[in-house]
């Protein structure tokens, strides 16, 4: 299979070519040339299995043909291995037709890890088979850090850079990521909001000083990460019935890379009714599908930091997909949203978007109330991120008895001082977060400034040879 970008301009890789290239050159996203399809009789196979092996099912007829697919099996097997449930992303009903799926049994306690445990893994060994040397980059708006330099640190092919905004993301957050020791992990905090720190990245793709760094991505904006979400959706599903019966889901979603995750899963033939987008002040993409004009605006920060993002970076994939895969067509949004700071969908995009997917933003009050409300008649704590979801699916309608699933995204223990507001009770802090949160931090600050990051990256990087200098150590 090959993968094409989404501005057309760039030239069709292989996995492994978009694995490592993360952004395509013209500054698009890669997709699949054409989406492969399960049939009702492979879906209905997954039932039972390991979730390894139904991942690897899932994710196969992606990799046919490319070096990569020899290392799938084991990588799976690795990384699902160091999770702390043994189903890996079990269901819990919480009222009728309405089911949680907790994605946060990994070592970073977030959903992060089911991609980024696998992806850091497949990149390393496709490095090591070429003899090759990588320089990973990303932004985080709390999560996606954190386990990325838990899924990278200490790998020899590979230095880490990742970029938060600075007083924006909890401190558990904060901590899980500046604590690690490794030498191949940097960290820095940006002076700004996390789409500051997300345009910074997608520009340093472009730095002629950074080409011979080889720079990739694991942002969301790497296909490979939205590949390794898939699976979840497919065993939830069949859990619950399908491919005999349709099943809903509600994603608390920021950058749009877990809901498209489902929107990928429902195109490969899972019976998918509903996909519902939750958001919470920071509301972009509800005020796009209420009114067909995508505006983003300044972000507001909220108790569910890793929604705080208002520029929702694989919202061009599907654009992508409701353009009817016209890349002039998505050439010409992203230049008027460069230009206007907005762009209208057509009636046809905008009918598309509506027909598969609901939209609800969540106040921070209707956000505490959820915990609170979820805690007295479950006895279950939930984080900030999966109340709105919670929020979100009790004001989508007429689902009727089609299952509800609520994607939560992380463990409350990385948010106790939200949820110990809205409860009265701190959630307990799992032993290998405690662990972590009581060493020292390591991390520097530079200024919402792309050079002083372009700078720090060229000066700190064993990419071509060049032996990294220490890293400049500011406390946070």
């Amino acid at each position: 299979m090959k993968f094409v970008s989404t501005r057309g301009e760039a030239p069709a890789l292989s996995f492994e070519g978009a694995l490592l290239a993360a952004l395509a050159s013209d500054g698009g996203l890669y997709m699949p040339e054409a989406w492969p399809r399960l049939s009702a009789g492979e879906i209905e196979e997954l039932s039972g299995l390991d979730y390894a092996d139904a991942a690897f099912r899932v994710m196969r007829p992606y990799l046919e043909g490319d070096p990569c697919l020899a290392d799938l099996e084991a990588v799976l097997e690795d990384a699902y291995g160091s999770f702390h449930h043994p189903a890996v992303a079990p269901l819990r009903q919480v009222a009728p037709n309405t089911f949680i799926l907790e994605l946060f049994h990994g070592p970073t306690l977030a959903f992060k890890d089911l991609a980024m445990q696998v992806v850091g893994r497949l990149m390393n060994r496709a490095l090591m088979r070429k003899g090759a040397h990588a320089t990973v980059i990303g932004a985080t708006s709390g999560d996606t850090g954190a386990a990325a330099i838990e899924a990278f640190r200490g790998l020899e092919a590979i230095d880490i850079f990742i970029l938060h905004p600075k007083g924006r993301i909890s401190d558990v957050q904060r901590r899980q990521m500046t604590t690690a020791t490794e030498p191949n992990v940097h960290n820095i905090a940006v002076e700004g909001t996390f789409d500051d720190c997300q345009q910074i990245v997608k520009s340093l793709f472009g730095d002629a000083r950074l080409r011979d760094r080889e720079l990739t991505g694991v942002n969301s904006i790497n296909f490979a990460r939205i590949l390794a979400q898939i699976p979840y959706y497919f065993t939830a599903s069949v859990s619950l019935g399908a491919p005999h019966h349709a099943i809903a889901f509600t994603v608390p979603t920021g950058n749009f890379g877990d809901i498209f995750a489902g929107y990928a899963a429902r195109t490969m033939g899972l019976p998918v009714a509903r996909l519902v987008i939750a958001t919470n002040l920071n509301d972009s993409l509800p005020r796009a599908l209420g009114s067909g004009v995508y505006q983003p605006g300044g972000v507001v920060a909220t108790s569910s930091p890793s929604m705080d993002i208002q520029l929702a970076s694989n919202f061009e994939r599907l654009l992508f997909e409701l353009a009817g895969r016209d890349a002039r067509r998505v050439n010409a949004l992203m230049r008027e949203l460069r230009e206007e700071g907005a762009f209208r969908l057509n009636e046809t995009e905008l009918g598309g978007l509506r027909a598969l997917f609901g939209a609800h933003s969540v106040g921070e009050h209707e956000t505490e109330m959820t915990i609170a409300s979820l805690a007295t008649e479950t006895g279950m704590l939930i984080d900030p991120h999966t109340a709105v979801g919670v929020a979100a699916a009790r004001h989508e309608k007429a689902l009727g008895p089609t299952p509800m699933v609520v994607l939560s995204t992380a463990h409350p223990a990385k948010f106790p001082a939200a949820v110990e507001r809205a409860t009265g009770r701190a959630p307990e802090q799992p032993e290998r977060l405690r662990l972590r949160l009581g060493q020292h931090e390591r991390c520097t600050v530079l200024p919402n400034d792309y050079a002083a990051v372009a700078d720090f990256i060229a000066g700190n990087t064993r990419a071509a040879g060049k032996p990294a200098r220490a890293r400049a150590g500011v406390g946070v």
